[in-house]
């Protein structure tokens, strides 16, 4: 179910010159950064790229998603992380991108993390956003 215009509570804009080799910023000027393709793919690797910016999205969306799902089941999370590995490889389109989640949440058993990270998964809007686009692998 997608949102209205009128139910948006927060835009961000950011602005991309050069594509992956450039630099992006936001309207605010919290995040300028230089981006470059990273070594693993011919590039220089001085940089930040899109795969980065993702994964460091990502991770603390899902984070939060946690944080909410974790206070309805009155569970423990504290010390808690989301590690996100976001790949970039090469399918029948061209190029797409591949997600691994691992979270690690040390005050509950692996059954309960396992059972958390699920839940969180249905509630973050990056997994929505996502979700029967690219693969997701959820880990404790």
């Amino acid at each position: 179910m997608s949102i209205q215009q009128s139910e948006v509570l927060y835009t961000a804009v950011a602005t991309a010159e050069n594509g992956r080799d450039g630099r992006v910023a936001t309207d605010d000027g919290t995040l300028d950064f230089v981006v470059t393709p990273p070594k693993a793919m011919g590039g220089s690797g001085a940089g930040t790229n899109p795969e980065q910016l993702f994964a460091a999205g990502y991770s603390a969306c899902f984070q939060q998603a946690l944080v909410v799902v974790s206070r309805q089941e009155k569970a423990d999370i504290s010390g808690s992380t989301v590690t996100a590995e976001v790949g970039l490889g090469k399918n029948d389109d061209g190029f797409g991108l591949i997600v691994k989640l691992s979270a690690s949440i040390p005050n509950v058993d692996a059954a309960t993390a396992r059972a958390l990270i699920e839940k969180a998964h249905q509630v973050c809007p990056y997994s929505k956003a996502t979700r029967g686009n690219i693969t997701v692998d959820l880990a404790v």
